[in-house]
């Protein structure tokens, strides 16, 4: 493109309009795409937000790669943890046991899922001791049967730390009467809340030797549980260790174990930037009907510039510069606002809920109660990148008309 060409363009965008409909109808696209830009940028980040959130309450109970025994049994556990620890990327490994039970108090009864720990191992793969309410990891000690239960499970049993449960398991007692169920008492010793409600209202804690005494597993564990350097490489060390290990032990990785959360977040994702990309399309496109105008104000001007010698192509270019530069100050905007205001997301909505006395996500109701956000780059370079392209596509239609305007005849009344 010629230097004249650009110049030229920009001189129209410049330059006073006899009719003002048109300086209308090419701020209003710019407002458009600036909007539809600053809305994609400041939507993406707060689901990346809450993809950040919701990973890191999961990884609160959950660890990067889990190894388990055949019907979840697994007696050489600590040849396998020691085998893993010396793969690269393994930073830190505890054995569990892993069970299902119901716990009782005062006539209330609640299902839950057992995890016995090693709390001095755990805190090196797991974060529930970031997340404790009331007491503490620490407080378990073998032989004392402790137990640590989420905020929610506690609530429905109405126990505090200190109280007595009663849990029952299914590995029953053969007796003369029948097969009856194990019953064991155990001392509240901490409440945890990590705010996932399937972990907060079903999970409970108990010390390792506990749980292999209460699910008779001697000295064997369910499995061994992991923890990597990075956390997004899960699936591929998974596989690695599973190589690596005997055929009978199954490994499994946090995104395998919660992959309907993730792929929900992920298409909700897609399918926003679709419908908001949509809202960026219909400002890009009003300039076509922006030049189209343009093209009919400016059939002398085009007239005079092809008889001076310039080419179709060099009218096709002058056309596209200005419908670009619409776009341009739309896209830069847009992001520019779009970027600002994912950056303060914690400060404007809770002065929108102030001042007109809404709340978005009510505690009582949501888990997470603050809209998080999570400014990613690479959104933002995407969004500006398909909204200067959807610009740029709409200006081709009226350039090429523009192009070709027939000299003789746009003269021939002036």
């Amino acid at each position: 493109m010629q230097p004249y060409e650009i110049f030229v363009g920009l001189r129209y965008t410049r330059a006073k309009r006899r009719n003002h409909f048109i300086s209308f109808i090419s701020v209003i696209s710019m407002a458009g795409i600036a909007l539809g830009v600053a809305a994609l940028i400041v939507v993406l980040s707060v689901m990346n937000g809450f993809q950040k959130e919701l990973r890191a309450r999961i990884l609160g109970v959950v660890s990067h790669v889990q190894i388990s025994g055949p019907d979840h049994v697994l007696r050489q556990w600590r040849e396998v943890e020691q085998r893993v620890l010396q793969h690269p990327g393994v930073r830190a490994a505890a054995p569990y046991v892993l069970g299902q039970g119901m716990l009782t108090h005062q006539g209330r009864v609640q299902g839950v899922v057992v995890r016995g720990i090693d709390p001095a191992a755990e805190i090196q793969v797991a974060d529930v001791g970031r997340h404790m309410r009331a007491g503490s990891l620490e407080a378990l000690q073998p032989g004392e049967f402790g137990i640590v239960l989420g905020i929610d499970l506690a609530r429905l049993l109405g126990v505090f730390p200190g109280d007595k449960v009663v849990l029952v398991v299914p590995q029953g007692m053969v007796t003369p009467a029948g097969v009856l169920p194990r019953l064991k008492q155990f001392t509240v010793m901490g409440v945890f809340e990590v705010g996932m409600y399937e972990y907060d209202s079903g999970f409970a804690l108990v010390h390792l030797a506990d749980a292999q005494a209460l699910f008779r597993l001697g000295e064997a564990v369910s499995g061994v549980r992991l923890k990597l350097d990075d956390l997004f490489a899960a699936p591929r060390m998974a596989r690695e260790l599973s190589a690596a290990l005997p055929g009978d032990l199954y490994v499994s990785d946090w995104t395998r174990q919660h992959s309907n959360f993730f792929r929900a977040v992920e298409i909700e994702k897609r399918v926003m930037f679709i419908i908001l990309t949509l809202i960026v399309a219909v400002a890009a496109f009003n300039i076509v009907s922006t030049l189209v105008m343009v093209v009919t104000d400016k059939r002398a001007d085009i007239a005079i510039l092809r008889t001076m010698g310039a080419s179709p192509g060099s009218i096709t270019g002058i056309f596209m510069v200005q419908g670009s530069l619409i776009g341009v100050i739309g896209t830069l905007l847009g992001v520019v606002g779009g970027v600002l205001l994912a950056w303060n997301v914690d400060v404007v909505v809770p002065f929108i809920e102030s001042l007109f006395g809404i709340q978005f996500l009510a505690k009582d109701v949501y888990q997470i109660s603050e809209l998080p956000s999570e400014l990613q780059s690479r959104d933002v370079f995407t969004i500006a990148g398909v909204s200067l392209a959807l610009s740029l596509l709409a200006t081709l239609y009226p350039s090429f008309r523009a192009s070709r305007v027939n000299p003789a005849e746009a003269l021939r009344y002036e």
